[in-house]
């Protein structure tokens, strides 16, 4: 997730936060509510490249017509063909644009065969190789940017991914995206020139994201202003990083559709394998941040990076390291683009499946002492709360290590309508971070939000993170957010809401901070 674009994706978002800072509590839980309810609503699945083999592109579906495609049918060590422009090097040229593609990633892209290349098969392979320490890596885009969802009408695009599989993938980022026309002044790529300081209000949507080979995915969407905004910069509006189990050993096709059809309330749903997990609507940034970042046409990028802002934020470490394996490639069986014409579309079949049954959690080990401090910067034990709602279960903190000054133990399992308050919380000189050590095992389908609150229960919250099931109940991950810029000191509730049916657990806590920014 970023300041500047990937050029552009959130720099420290393991779980990208729904912009809902101002509104009261009741009206941020019904509203996470519709939100989460609309997956089954607006169609679980994508209309087409769901369906089809690795490297076979899927026809278009009644009512849709395919507008691009490439399944990568060439000889073996060819490059990718015409319909694509090579990034090279570490940045784009043009007004704002940094070095490091704005990210703090460490490759240096290239147009050489060892480092992008079709296998021969009917893959694009994207390679990432360390020598003596200097990594290279690939980083692709189409030339045309005009792929856009027509008024009252839909835009779907799909690729067929097999993530990289390294024995050591501390630093892995990657991904398949897309930014809005605007960027571009002229030409395409670093072969053009861009205009970087558009980020992110022409708008970024990535379809599919993972860091450090962790065989997860995300989607999100930034738009608006930097940092804050209504999508919640550098964050960004998004899904959080997901379980992805096969993702690393199989092909999976991951899709988002931009839905036009509802003029008063467009609509961003992510797809894996044709079922909805995420969805991002206009009335959660505005009408005019949604236009602007959203209704235009886009280009879409794949690319492997290695380090840089996300994955140091989900490991908590400076990525790459000594050990990470060199030579993992992201292997892309095919990407297409399929689009309705305005006012008609056809409908999204509904996919057959199993439900995932709601889990029976299981006794935890007797919790330890609490070590407990008021010092925002340090790292808060979640048992050291002094007041809560709801039925709050301290138990030990099972897969986690303890950080110096956090005891063993965690809020285990919270739900929605629970809330924490800590009070005497010293934020000193100012503070706009929120990490917290969160685990979640919740069903499939079964997200919800940890919202940062000041002073009172029942103010709006400064900062808001997503989360979903993160691989198990001890499957700890270190979720980074951003917050309103806190000084002073103030009593910190952290709020849990979700739309989930049943009020089910979707979260543990293990110890939160807020780093100096």
């Amino acid at each position: 997730m970023r300041s500047t674009p990937r050029l552009l994706r959130s720099p420290r978002s393991a779980f990208p936060a729904p912009a809902l800072r101002a509104r009261p509590r009741s009206a941020r839980i019904m509203l996470t509510m519709l939100v989460l309810a609309a997956l089954a609503v607006l169609g679980t699945v994508v209309p087409s490249a769901w369906r089809a083999s690795a490297s076979t592109v899927p026809p278009a579906p009644p009512g849709w017509s395919t507008v691009f495609s490439d399944s990568f049918s060439g000889a073996a060590g060819s490059h990718a063909d015409s319909q694509w422009t090579y990034d090279t090097g570490t940045q784009y040229n043009g007004s704002g644009c940094t070095a490091n593609w704005g990210t703090g990633e460490v490759e240096s892209n290239t147009n050489s065969t060892a480092n992008v290349s079709l296998d021969g098969s009917g893959h694009l392979n994207i390679t990432p190789v360390n020598s003596g320490g200097s990594w290279t890596s690939g980083r692709i885009e189409t030339v045309a940017d005009n792929f856009a969802a027509p008024a009252g009408g839909e835009l779907e695009v799909s690729a067929s991914v097999r993530q990289p599989n390294p024995a050591s993938g501390l630093g892995y980022w990657p991904a398949f995206w897309m930014l809005g026309a605007g960027f571009r002044a002229s030409g395409a790529g670093t072969s053009g020139t861009m205009t970087c300081s558009n980020w992110p209000s022409t708008g970024e949507i990535d379809v599919m994201e993972d860091v450090n080979a962790l065989s997860e995915h995300s989607g999100t969407l930034h738009c608006g202003v930097d940092p804050g905004g209504p999508c919640n910069e550098t964050t960004g509006l998004g899904s959080g990083l997901q379980s992805c189990s096969g993702c690393q050993t199989g092909y999976n096709t991951y899709s988002v559709i931009i839905n036009r059809t509802n003029t008063s309330n467009e609509s961003l749903t992510w797809y894996l394998n044709g079922n909805a997990y995420f969805t991002a609507t206009e009335s959660q940034v505005g009408t005019a941040t949604w236009q602007a970042a959203v209704d235009h046409g886009f280009f879409l990028i794949l690319d492997l990076a290695i380090g840089g802002g996300f994955p140091n934020g989900v490991c908590g470490c400076t990525s790459p390291s000594a050990s990470t394996s060199s030579g993992a490639a992201m292997s892309v069986g095919y990407v297409a683009v399929y689009q309705t014409s305005g006012g008609s579309p056809s409908p999204s079949p509904t996919p057959t499946g199993t439900p995932t049954p709601t889990p029976t959690p299981t006794p935890s080990p007797t919790p330890t002492g609490r070590q407990c401090t008021t010092t925002a910067t340090a790292d808060i034990s979640a048992d050291c709360y002094s007041g809560s709602q709801g039925s709050i279960s301290v138990t030990a903190a099972t897969g986690d290590t303890n950080p110096s000054g956090v005891d063993g133990n965690q809020a285990a399992q919270l739900a929605s309508g629970d809330y924490l308050e800590y009070p005497g919380i010293n934020f000193g000189s100012g503070s706009s971070q929120f990490d917290a050590r969160v685990a979640s095992g919740a069903a499939g389908g079964v997200s919800g939000l940890v919202e940062v609150v000041l002073d009172n229960p029942s103010n709006p919250p400064v900062g808001t993170f997503a989360v979903g099931n993160t691989g198990g109940w001890s499957s700890w991950r270190t979720v980074p957010a951003n917050i309103t810029k806190v000084t002073g000191t103030h009593t910190v509730y952290l709020e849990f809401s979700s739309g989930a049916s049943g009020d089910p657990p979707y979260v543990s806590v293990h110890y939160f901070n807020f780093p100096v920014s």
